[in-house]
């Protein structure tokens, strides 16, 4: 599992970073061997934040993340497998900069008991958004479901995505407060989006199997080891949220029309269990 992720990870950053990770490598696989390989973050450098991605919701998702400040640039690159394929995936960071205590949640977030953690039900948990990591355009709570200007997954169900984006100087000040959050599951294993755990409480045009969270990835240090202080904090960007009529529609219509007969290729692994820094 380790030598996969450090494979991973090296396709994700340019030379010099690349060097510095393929340095510590020995340090990671030490960890794994200790069982201490989970889904908090280890810094590679000053600036540079590697993540393992963990499944939530059993979808068999999982990946690698890793964060980049140069300033108040954020270059995000993210290489993910065992998603929908051909599926957008929703995609966001998630978490506060504002002292608030947010992490991955664990199925006991899942409060009525339907087998899968929602989004409604795991926002309380891991925040709200604060960027939306779309592939272009507005990278606000706003573009949340903008999943015309989401990843979309392969057949294969694997998923890469680079962007760099400008953000605030909070969010500079609490990198280590964040974390990547990646959507869209298929517990039917039909290799799409449908209705078959209903509506997302986000908007009954949608799946939920669109909006639930499948994998989650931390990063370690700040604030973990209590629990969550204060409502949900609204994320950067403009005051429209996720639940903008206008969104909703035009992301339902994508969602759906992205749809089709794929075969989901299933995985075993962790279920996401938040680990403490």
């Amino acid at each position: 599992m380790t030598a996969r992720r450090t494979t991973r990870l090296t396709t994700l950053i340019v030379l010099p970073a690349a060097l510095m990770l393929a340095a510590t490598a020995p340090a990671l696989a030490h960890d794994a061997h200790d069982g201490h390989a989970d889904s908090a973050a280890k810094a590679v450098d000053g600036d540079t934040y590697q993540i393992d991605l963990e499944q939530l919701n059993d979808s068999g998702a999982s990946g690698a993340a890793l964060l980049s400040l140069d300033g108040d640039k954020l270059t995000v690159k993210i290489e993910a497998d065992g998603l929908v394929p051909g599926q957008p995936h929703a995609q966001h960071i998630h978490g506060s900069t504002d002292g608030h205590d947010f992490r991955c949640p664990d199925k006991s977030a899942d409060k009525d008991g339907d087998g899968i953690v929602s989004t409604a039900e795991g926002m309380p948990v891991y925040g709200d958004i604060n960027i939306s990591l779309t592939t272009k355009g507005d990278t606000s709570k706003s573009s949340g479901l903008a999943v015309d200007r989401m990843p979309v997954a392969d057949k294969n169900g694997k998923l890469t995505y680079s962007r760099t984006i400008p953000v605030s100087q909070a969010v500079v000040d609490h990198i280590k407060d964040l974390h990547v959050v990646q959507h869209g599951i298929d517990p039917n294993g039909n290799g799409a989006y449908d209705f078959g755990k209903g509506k997302s409480e986000l908007d009954p045009k949608l799946p939920q199997e669109a909006t639930a969270p499948a994998d989650c990835g931390m990063v370690r240090g700040a604030a973990v080891g209590s629990m969550p202080v204060g409502g949900v904090e609204t994320g950067s960007g403009t005051t429209q949220g996720i639940e903008s009529p206008g969104l909703l529609v035009g992301g339902a219509a994508s969602v759906l029309a992205a749809g089709g007969l794929f075969v989901l290729r299933r995985r075993t692994g962790t279920t996401g269990t938040p680990r403490r820094g």
